[in-house]
């Protein structure tokens, strides 16, 4: 066989050895991501150390409670008292809780002397528990002197008399206590009030913002009884360990007005039945309504966005949530180390506790937990979020619902919409973005 022949022959042979060869590795790396048993999952990637959770990404921001509270000197209370006011509380635990503390502030701006509150008698919340039955009397009385006057019980003149009742909760804009109760409270002596919804607390004169902050922060603990079944709970529970405030509640969504796709017969039945007059948006106004983070996160979502910040799966995660929770499995499917207080706790008296001593139950682990994420910044959350600054633990992050809807109305999924959930709460975290309440805390630079 000729030289030229054998070239014609070999060239092409050698060719397509060549071309084998160069797409070997690709096929073989390829082959061994679809054939693992984690290539379906775009969270197994690997990290630097730095950056093995969001909780490692260092704080730049931190909130304290403010000096002017904590260490001021304080202004003295007046000889003499304008008169008693009770705040009467309504809702859950935590919303009572909100309107007691200012109810603090506004007794403070009065001049008038604090009667215990009364709380709400609500069969809506299964619930007939009263201040005492939470709270800590006589600690309360004792943290609070020099910030505001406290009696536990009213004198003879007016112990067996109604209160004259104002109500300002529905009072919106520049509403001022000195000019709309005041008088009242001149004239009657005795009255009883709940706060105005939209009140600004930076309004207050600063001896008022002192005692509320004082009253709220450091004079309200849970009672002996109750600390002790918190104790209790929290010491079964595995450590180091997550407490996530969930909320997928029939009514809260439904209040919430937003539709979801993909949830069971049962979860849309119940939403249907608690919605009454409240439809959901449709439309462009639902886009731009969850847009703007209005729409409570699904327990399958919450998952998805807790992956994405590198929350390992086998986490022990505390679920603080309440009865009627929805579309538990899109989590525990996904975080199956999961615990709530009545998978742990089957005491008797755990089973007659009802709404309020059980929500201070999950309080109580909420504060002391290692590490606390809400998905809706209500009430709870920010009682929680506050109280862990108190305590300085600074495990703390609120989930963006806003950022989660906006990602994925540009149609980012998958690995994409992980890194991009990633960066905007690493950033909130690091910068200690809306964890704090502003009333009572300063930030400080780290």
């Amino acid at each position: 066989m000729s030289s030229a022949s054998w070239r014609h022959r070999v060239h092409p042979l050698l060719r397509r050895l060549l071309i084998s060869f160069l797409l070997l590795p690709p096929v073989l790396l390829l082959a061994a991501f679809l054939f693992s048993p984690t290539a379906s999952n775009p969270f197994d990637r690997s990290f630097s150390p730095e950056e093995s959770d969001i909780w490692s990404a260092r704080r730049v921001v931190d909130w304290k409670p403010c000096n002017w509270w904590k260490s001021a000197p304080l202004a003295a209370l007046p000889a003499k008292t304008n008169g008693y006011i009770r705040v009467d509380c309504y809702g859950g635990l935590n919303q009572m809780r909100r309107d007691f503390c200012d109810g603090i502030g506004i007794a403070r701006i009065l001049n008038a002397t604090l009667v215990l509150p009364k709380f709400e008698v609500a069969a809506y919340w299964n619930e007939s528990s009263g201040f005492a039955d939470v709270f800590d009397v006589d600690y309360f009385i004792q943290q609070t002197q020099g910030f505001v006057q406290v009696v536990k019980e009213l004198p003879e003149e007016f112990a067996s008399t109604e209160p004259f009742r104002v109500d300002c909760h529905k009072r919106k804009g520049q509403f001022d206590y000195v000019e709309a109760v005041l008088p009242a409270l001149l004239e009657h002596r005795f009255i009883s009030l709940t706060p105005a919804m939209s009140q600004r607390r930076d309004r207050y004169p600063l001896y008022a913002k002192a005692a509320l902050c004082q009253g709220c922060y450091r004079a309200l603990r849970l009672n002996k009884a109750l600390e002790a079944k918190g104790s209790e709970l929290f010491k079964l529970i595995p450590k180091p360990f997550l407490s996530l405030h969930l909320r997928f509640e029939p009514d809260m969504v439904a209040y919430s007005q937003c539709e979801y796709s993909g949830l069971s017969l049962a979860s849309m039945s119940s939403i249907e039945s608690a919605r009454g007059d409240r439809k959901p948006w449709t439309g462009d106004a639902a886009r731009a309504w969850r847009n703007r983070g209005k729409c409570p996160l699904t327990p399958k979502e919450t998952a998805f966005i807790l992956q994405s910040l590198k929350i390992p799966a086998n986490t022990s995660i505390y679920l603080a949530a309440g009865d009627g929770l929805m579309e538990t499995e899109g989590f525990a499917s996904v975080y199956t180390n999961t615990h709530t207080k009545s998978s742990l706790l089957q005491t008797e008296d755990f089973l007659t506790m009802h709404g309020n001593t059980k929500a201070a139950l999950d309080y109580y682990v909420s504060i002391n937990s290692d590490a606390y994420v809400a998905t809706y910044f209500g009430n709870m959350d920010k009682m929680v979020t506050a109280m862990r600054a108190v305590n300085e633990h600074h495990r703390t992050l609120v989930l963006s619902r806003r950022d989660y809807a906006n990602f994925t109305s540009i149609g980012l999924k998958g690995v994409e919409l992980a890194d991009a959930l990633w960066k905007s709460h690493r950033e909130d975290f690091v910068m200690g973005r809306g964890t704090a309440l502003p009333d009572c805390f300063c930030d400080s630079i780290l």
